[in-house]
């Protein structure tokens, strides 16, 4: 069955004949499996770039190495540079970004487990992020980052909308 937040960010989309991208690091393409649920979600769904690992941020989405040591992969900085790049490279008209820490382990940073930034950014250099503390299993962190991708996506076009 298809999640709420799916279908909510698919009606949003199709209203405005609006194209979604998403760039996923700690959900590696989970955002993508939830919107490839609802039917009708190829009229709206560009697709997903899958970079989980530094390097592919850096080739997939050509996001700077110097950015990503500064700040952390785990990072406002980074979810921002990120869904700014799928949004250039997908021509999406909005594009969703995820980068964080679902555990059970640390990356050696300062950043606790269970830590995740989703950026969107909108056609016409809209872009911000938000930061997320989650509890739970692995697989129970991944879930709720990709449910909140797609709440901050459709978030962010409704505002853009004038839609509250």
């Amino acid at each position: 069955m298809a999640s709420t937040e799916a279908v909510e960010l698919i009606q949003t989309l199709s209203s405005g004949s609006l194209f979604f991208a998403a760039a996923e690091s700690c959900t590696a393409g989970l955002v993508a499996d939830l919107i490839a649920q609802v039917p009708g979600a190829s009229r709206v769904f560009w697709g997903s770039f899958v970079c989980y690992s530094i390097e592919a941020k850096q080739r997939m989405l050509g996001v700077d190495r110097g950015l990503i040591l500064k700040y952390g992969a785990v990072s406002r900085e980074t979810a921002c540079a990120m869904a700014e790049a799928a949004l250039i490279r997908s021509g999406a008209d909005i594009a969703a970004a995820v980068t964080g820490l679902a555990g059970p382990d640390g990356d050696g940073s300062s950043v606790p487990v269970g830590t995740v930034w989703i950026g969107t950014a909108l056609r016409g250099g809209q872009s911000r992020a938000s930061v997320f503390h989650y509890t739970g299993s692995r697989n129970e962190v991944r879930l709720a980052a990709a449910l909140d991708t797609l709440r901050e996506s459709n978030r962010s076009l409704q505002k853009a909308q004038g839609i509250s």
